[in-house]
């Protein structure tokens, strides 16, 4: 039963990713079903593996919440990683580039983008057994803090998310206040939810970033669908037909959303305890 639980848990954070991405892509891009998919089976790849590493209990409404924001994290990070340094492909269909690039400028060498690739992972890498330590300090008394202290460095990939896009986005389409305080500030938010139903510091700041994502992804998705992506800013649309057709994927986006809200309601109205 636990697994059937982990594997609902890991399609809906997938076809959340999956729905989203296609909305915003498929009039400059078109639709394939594998493309479509890329994210729902990446998701349920991960989502039994973050289950087994995190521990979480998913017989209860606390544990699929934190499986759920966990799990959109992996995918959306090893997805952005391929992407950005690994992943060949012509650049001049974007406005702004997925690729590698220094001020809009595409790294054209492998060998760099494999080499920024190993200290990109490896600051993650780095980053993971900080907070395990941490978490191990916090568990043997040994971290005095406030717990809202805490959390502004576990909510941390909100500013990471907040200057990596400064950096990507803002030599090509300007630098935007808003924009880059609003990750951060939000991230700050889903850790302190996440941090109501866990201690565990590594599953608050993954539940921080993926939630993050996923509430601003549907925010620049749905409540702006007729503004063209960053990354399609001035392009035609060349897929005229999807405009309509993406429309049939709303109940499934809306379905995604359902299962996890509910689930946090629940998780909140009963007994749970945390970090705050």
């Amino acid at each position: 039963m636990e697994i059937l639980t982990v594997i609902l848990t890991g399609l809906t954070a997938g076809l959340h990713t999956s729905t989203w991405g296609m909305y915003k892509d498929s009039p400059h891009e078109g639709f394939t079903w594998p493309k479509y998919l890329r994210s729902t089976i990446a998701s349920l790849i991960f989502a039994p593996i973050v289950w087994y590493f995190t521990d979480l209990d998913v017989t209860t409404a606390t544990g699929i919440v934190l499986l759920w924001g966990s799990t959109y994290l992996c995918e959306r990070l090893v997805m952005e990683v391929w992407k950005t340094f690994l992943r060949q492909e012509d650049q001049s269909k974007y406005f702004i580039p997925m690729q590698l690039h220094v001020l809009g400028r595409v790294v054209e060498s492998k060998r760099d983008r494999y080499i920024a690739a190993f200290f990109y992972v490896g600051g993650i890498v780095l980053v993971t057994w900080v907070l395990i330590k941490l978490w191990g300090m916090h568990q043997a008394g040994e971290l005095n803090l406030n717990p809202y202290i805490i959390l502004l460095f576990l909510s941390i990939g909100g500013w990471i998310s907040a200057f990596g896009g400064a950096w990507k986005d803002a030599p090509i389409e300007g630098f935007e206040t808003f924009k880059f305080f609003r990750s951060p500030a939000v991230a700050y938010f889903w850790a302190w939810m996440a941090a109501n139903l866990t201690d565990n510091f590594l599953v608050i700041t993954m539940c921080g970033i993926g939630f993050t994502i996923a509430s601003i992804e549907t925010y620049k998705t749905f409540f702006f669908p007729s503004r063209p992506r960053g990354k399609f800013q001035g392009k035609p649309i060349d897929f005229p037909e999807m405009l309509k057709t993406r429309q049939k994927f709303i109940a499934v986006f809306v379905a995604c959303w359902l299962f996890v809200i509910v689930a946090g309601v629940m998780a909140f109205m009963g007994e749970h305890s945390g970090l705050v």
